[in-house]
């Protein structure tokens, strides 16, 4: 098995994980690729972490990959997807962040993940993505132009409010009135969105939603919709550009830029071990059931 480890950036609470997984695949029979830039940061802290017979870097990933372990919270898998693409290699998140709705492993349970993994005791989960599309063509878009959280637009280098004219599968909606709109995916439910009041969705639901950001229209709502459909946002305001985001890759754009956001034709095949399900991890995450009631 061939095995890509990823990490965003190297911190003190990556150690103990790394040097975990590193010891428990030691005498498995695995090859272990890590990402050059995290291997090199980690290499400079703590050198005694790897063996240069064992550890080899990878700046860019292929379908040769069997496995990709994230170390780090749910931004680093969002980073990681952009290695991953269309080659349908899995992904598993070890958990040294906060929350962690995608990356749910936790230091305790890596060995037990691990062996999970290469006794084939796991389950695929199929997160469907958004792709953008804009006019006039935007250079930064032309390679990476998905996401797997969200889309949104919002003001730049302004307290007015914007203008977002929304039209789904070339109909009309209506103008938002707000700093930004977010649009989501399933997986994306329980970040950006639901922060502004978006609901949450199953990560196997058909579906996208669209979140207002602070919405000056008080009739505004989180508006859920079928992921077959294609959603067109103009953007006018006071400024003479505004802001996209994928996920955590933010670029400028021009009012006069047409985005287009749709369902993109590949999916991220997340690891589930068997005893996990979403709902657990909704109930541990958002303390569903702490009320002493229950």
């Amino acid at each position: 098995m061939k095995i890509a480890v990823f990490g965003q950036s190297y911190q003190k609470s990556n150690e103990e994980s790394l040097q975990i997984l590193l010891d428990h695949l030691k005498n498995k029979n695995v090859s272990i690729y890590i990402e050059r830039q995290f291997f090199n940061t980690a290499k400079n802290l703590f050198n005694n972490l790897f063996d240069s017979e064992i550890h080899k870097t990878f700046d860019i990933l292929d379908t040769s990959y069997d496995l990709l372990i994230s170390i780090g919270g749910d931004g680093t898998i969002l980073r990681a997807i952009t290695y991953v693409k269309d080659f349908d290699i899995p992904i598993i998140g070890i958990n040294t962040g906060r929350l962690g709705f995608l990356a749910t492993i936790q230091n305790e349970n890596i060995t037990h993940a691990i062996d999970a993994i290469l006794e084939n005791k796991y389950k695929i989960s199929e997160r469907n993505l958004l792709t953008i599309a804009t006019e006039p063509e935007h250079e930064e878009f032309k390679i990476l132009d998905f996401a797997l959280n969200e889309i949104a637009v919002s003001r730049k280098n302004t307290t007015s409010m914007i203008t977002v004219e929304t039209r789904l599968n070339d109909e009309y909606l209506t103008s938002y009135w707000s700093d930004g709109l977010i649009v989501s995916t399933p997986t994306g439910s329980t970040g950006y969105s639901l922060s502004c009041g978006g609901p949450v969705i199953t990560p196997d639901t058909n579906s996208f939603v669209i979140t207002p950001i602070a919405p000056h229209n008080l009739s505004a709502r989180p508006l859920v919709i079928t992921d077959s459909t294609e959603i067109q946002l103009r953007v006018s305001g006071r400024e003479d550009n505004y802001l996209v985001s994928l996920d955590s890759r933010i670029a400028t754009l021009s009012n006069d830029t047409v985005v287009t956001i749709k369902k993109a034709p590949f999916t991220i095949k997340m690891i589930e071990l068997l005893e996990e399900s979403f709902l657990d991890t909704l109930r541990k995450k958002l303390l569903w059931g702490e009320d002493k009631r229950n």
